[in-house]
């Protein structure tokens, strides 16, 4: 009879939203952790991938593609080579120590979303150990509170932690460049010939839309 009236009165909605916000954090990172970030194939498989077009400039006329000196695939523009998955990656972005994959072409819209998501359970999880602290100046209720106190430290460091994230990364999206690209651009070749500073920045919204769309 409790829960009836609860959900009666709408208690239960939140919850069960925050618990579903959960849940599709964790399928999420299962999801990018898992799944192929865009590994570049043999050779004849990688020239057809090309042939099809995805949206990538033209090389220029004194940059030439070149053979991964690792794996001895021909390397797409804006692919590298990743020394922890053994694997050269299209439109290589970073190493992710936290999901044990790169982030490249084919999974980088989907960190873009746990990011999202995992932000909005910190938010919330934040502003539920917040409104459970009633703070005094005494060392018992410090007792009593210290693993509420810590929480809340916690999820406020890891919020910290996953909106500079979110945020660098939109920011490098409505570039459109990547991370590798930004913190290497002096040693990648078809940045240092290019003269254009960014040859692949098609405007803000037109970044947007290729990349989410």
């Amino acid at each position: 009879s409790d829960l009836r009236e609860q959900e009666e009165r709408g208690e239960l909605l939140q919850p069960l939203i925050f618990v579903s916000l959960v849940l599709c954090s964790v399928l999420l990172y299962f999801k990018v952790s898992l799944m192929d970030p865009g590994f570049v194939k043999p050779e004849e498989e990688a020239e057809e991938a090309e042939a099809q077009g995805l949206g990538v400039p033209q090389v220029p006329g004194d940059v030439k593609l070149r053979r991964c000196g690792y794996c001895l695939v021909k390397q797409p523009m804006r692919a590298r080579h990743c020394q922890l998955c053994q694997h050269c990656v299209r439109r290589y972005d970073h190493h992710c120590p936290w999901l044990e994959n790169c982030v490249g072409e084919r999974n980088h819209p989907l960190f873009i979303g746990y990011l999202s998501v995992q932000l909005l359970v910190l938010l919330w999880g934040g502003h539920v150990a917040w409104s459970g602290l009633y703070f005094q100046q005494s060392w018992e209720w410090l007792q009593h509170n210290i693993f509420l106190l810590l929480s809340f430290l916690l999820i406020v460091i890891f919020t910290i932690v996953v909106l500079l994230l979110l945020v660098s990364h939109l920011y490098l999206i409505s570039c459109n460049t990547t991370t590798w690209e930004f913190m290497s651009h002096h040693r990648i070749s078809y940045l240092r010939h290019s003269e254009l500073e960014n040859p692949f920045d098609q405007g803000i919204i037109l970044n947007l839309w290729r990349f989410f769309c």
